[in-house]
């Protein structure tokens, strides 16, 4: 019979999705790369009196934003220099945090579009290889989560389990027990088809409703059918229905309860 474990230390958490797409989290650190740097703008303009141009001994409104550019990045040519002791506590005290400020957006916002998503792809092909013989678990509510324990207690390797949930939270709650995950539509055969369903030990269908498993059962058969499919439902009245979908067993915890 299937039984859930609850731990004592478990917490309610709180959380609101991102507000902003990839797109606007961009945007937004776009504008703010560009707020500091029009402080810095206004302060080195403010201070132009306090400048020396090496180069024609006038300093323009353009010189000031070549200034600006040149100190910002530590470029620093060295033909116009801040003369004044307000000049060089501006250039000091203001100008050197934006920069580290700017620099800092720039290798998060790399590492954030580039770089993590690389290396996610690195780790999800290398994964995928090592995917076989495995059990999938799609959907991990409450009865999904049940058959993870159950599995874990009959002596398999947390790492032979793959969890797939749209749901991100449940999703680390799985990986708190060692599991793999991933985020996703299990009814969809490219979902499926990433967590190496042809090289499956054993699904597991936990769609909460009956009608979800029998879908979850189809998709799955479809794709392999020689794969050990288990379905968990609700009422007696679809066991029928779901077999008949390509379910070798179909588990009613209502029914083993009574």
């Amino acid at each position: 019979m299937f039984r859930v474990r609850r731990d004592p230390d478990d917490h309610l958490v709180l959380r609101r999705p991102d507000r902003l797409s990839p797109w606007g989290n961009l945007l937004l650190r776009a504008t703010l790369v560009l707020g500091l740097i029009m402080v810095a703008l206004a302060g080195h303009w403010y201070h132009r009196d306090a400048l020396a141009d090496g180069f024609d001994g006038h300093v323009s409104f353009v010189d000031i934003i070549y200034f600006t550019a040149v100190t910002i990045t530590t470029v620093g040519y060295g033909d116009i220099t801040p003369t004044s002791e307000g000049a060089r506590l501006f250039d000091a005290l203001v100008v050197t945090p934006i920069r580290l400020f700017i620099w800092i957006i720039f290798i998060g916002t790399a590492y954030s579009f580039v770089v993590r998503r690389s290396w996610e792809q690195w780790r999800m092909r290398g994964l995928q290889k090592k995917l076989t013989d495995h059990f999938i678990v799609a959907g991990y509510g409450t009865t999904g989560s049940a058959a993870v324990y159950e599995l874990l207690q009959n002596g398999v390797d947390a790492e032979k389990i793959l969890v797939i949930d749209p749901n991100e939270g449940r999703l680390e709650e799985a990986r708190s027990e060692g599991c793999l995950t991933l985020q996703g539509d299990a009814t969809r055969n490219a979902t499926l088809e990433m967590a190496s369903i042809d090289k499956a030990r054993s699904f597991v269908a936990c769609g909460g409703r009956d009608d979800t498993s029998a879908l979850l059962v189809m998709s799955a058969r479809q794709l392999n059918e020689d794969l050990s499919i288990s379905a968990i439902i609700k009422s007696e009245e679809n066991e029928f229905l779901v077999k008949k979908a390509g379910a070798d067993t179909v588990i009613n915890p209502v029914a083993l309860g009574g």
